[in-house]
């Protein structure tokens, strides 16, 4: 088919799910003059939130801060994912977003040209037909996994299986599972809502996990929340406060998780008690083997999980697959678990900005030999920035600030005069040690371990890692200096060019 015409515009936004229209929301306020276009692979928004369809699909969040900083959340803090969606519906209608999004644009190629100070971004829609943009900025909001392939382990058996096999991120919502014995495996994030749900569906469900997880339980209301509205308070100012108060509470934990982690673990534990008894017994499916927050913490709203373990609606068996048989699995104890439909709980995989080829004065970009700069923006590669949100925290914090950061940057940039910006190592760099992308210690999901030699590196000082830490960073990114010496404008570092004005 004919290629379209090019398509110029200031700022490229890839991906229209929570990154990409917050970050639409910050450009507009604040760089009024910036033309710009989402490009979005899917049919329409939402990215994670309209990939995933399984049963009970709901935030692992608060939506007082996994809602954006500029729109109040009204509602319960834990959402589902059609409320989740609804708000962002909103968003976009409010502040006319839809018509800078183009549906159904996959990314071919994005190749830089310092000749031009231009991205050239090769795309192709839904029907096979070819388009051009060219844009002076890329903003990469288009996440950190596959969207249409997740991981599955190459079990033995799995083709002896006759039942229903499916990984959770392909979950068709016409399944019926009612009656039916359903095996989970897993048990993060995903197996602690699918579980509960798959109950309340009349599922016979068992969860089989490898290892424990740390599980938060808590009702699903905000008693702050309520209580101002109570009194009066506009929903501008309960946003604001409930956000903070939910932003200092899980500071402290995890500031108590790193340095008292045993009185944290019996925080949790106690949590878990209060709505499934004292005589509770933890051992062995519920007692981890790392510290909590070590990897993410799971939410349970009214430790509905649990409850359902305890009415024996849901069975926990830890151990690994020896093999796939035609009536289900069979365990590495020899145990023998039957199912009708076995859901596959077992992670993304993981996909280093889109797996997008891209390409810098026509070399290729290895990500995994570039050095990262506060995990935004890259050695080696031009007026980019890619949105790579919290673990610890809800990942929309980090949009907000990222998204300050940029606007600040870009009309820096215009004040000097700039077409082109780049991070390099400073001087006193030059004998930084240079480590994976994230302290295996700090955080170690098994889906970013598995591919963590293809990420990005960092160094040991804080300009050139992704902390994980917004706590730190809520403060250190809006304090960026964009003079200082670790950017290059134009081919030239930001001090240099300083002094040469001055």
């Amino acid at each position: 088919m004919a290629q379209e015409a090019s398509v110029h515009v200031d700022v490229l936004i890839v991906g229209a799910g929570i990154s990409g229209i917050g970050s639409a929301k910050h450009l507009q306020d604040q760089c009024p003059g910036k033309t710009y276009t989402i490009l979005e692979c899917k049919d329409t928004f939402g990215g994670t939130w309209e990939t995933h369809k399984y049963p009970g699909i709901r935030s692992d969040s608060d939506l007082y801060t996994f809602g954006y900083r500029f729109k109040p959340w009204v509602g319960a803090p834990i959402a589902t994912a059609d409320e989740i969606l609804r708000y962002m519906g909103e968003v976009i209608a409010e502040n006319h977003i839809d018509q800078h999004i183009r549906y159904g644009h996959t990314i071919t190629s994005c190749s830089w040209s310092s000749a031009d100070n231009l991205w050239t971004v090769n795309a192709v829609r839904k029907d096979g037909s070819e388009v051009v943009f060219t844009a002076g900025f890329l903003w990469m909001c288009q996440g950190y996994y596959d969207h249409k392939t997740p991981y599955t382990p190459d079990w033995a058996g799995m083709a002896d299986y006759k039942g229903h096999f499916v990984h959770a991120q392909l979950w068709d919502p016409a399944t019926d599972v009612s009656g039916k014995r359903v095996l989970v495996i897993g048990s993060g994030a995903t197996a602690a809502t699918i579980v509960p749900a798959l109950c309340d569906a009349g599922a016979k469900v068992t969860m089989l996990q490898r290892s424990p997880t740390w599980f938060y339980c808590a009702p699903n209301v905000s008693e702050l929340a309520d209580r101002l509205r109570l009194i009066g308070i506009d929903e501008e100012t309960v946003h604001r406060v409930v956000r903070q108060d939910y932003i200092y509470n899980f500071y402290e934990m995890d500031r108590r998780s790193r340095e008292e982690p045993e009185a944290m673990a019996e925080d949790l534990r106690a949590l878990v008690r209060g709505y499934v008894g004292e005589d509770f017994n933890f051992e062995p499916h519920f007692t981890p083997k790392y510290r909590p927050w070590q990897q993410r913490l799971a939410q349970l709203p009214d430790g509905d999980m649990f409850k359902h373990v305890v009415a024996g609606n849901a069975e926990v068996v830890t151990d690994t697959i020896d093999t796939f048989t035609a009536n289900g699995v069979r365990t590495a104890s020899g145990q023998e678990i039957e199912a009708d439909i076995v859901v596959a709980c077992t992670g993304f995989r993981l996909s280093v900005l889109g797996e997008i080829p891209f390409a810098v004065d026509g070399k290729a970009v290895d990500w995994s030999e570039t050095i990262n700069y506060r995990g935004m923006m890259f050695t080696g590669v031009p007026n980019l920035v890619w949105v790579f949100g919290y673990f610890r925290a809800s990942w929309t914090l980090r949009v907000d600030i990222v998204g300050d950061f940029v606007c600040k940057l870009l009309n820096h940039m215009d004040a000097e005069g700039a077409h082109k910006v780049e991070v390099a190592l400073r001087p006193e760099d030059a004998d930084m040690p240079i480590l994976p992308w994230i302290d295996a210690d700090n955080f170690n999901p098994t889906y970013l371990m598995r591919d963590l030699a293809r990420m990005p590196k960092r160094g040991d000082k804080p300009e050139w890692q992704h902390n994980q830490d917004y706590w730190s960073e809520r403060s250190e990114i809006p304090a960026i200096d964009p003079a200082a010496s670790e950017f290059i404008y134009d081919n030239q570092r930001a001090e240099a060019a300083l002094e040469a004005a001055e």
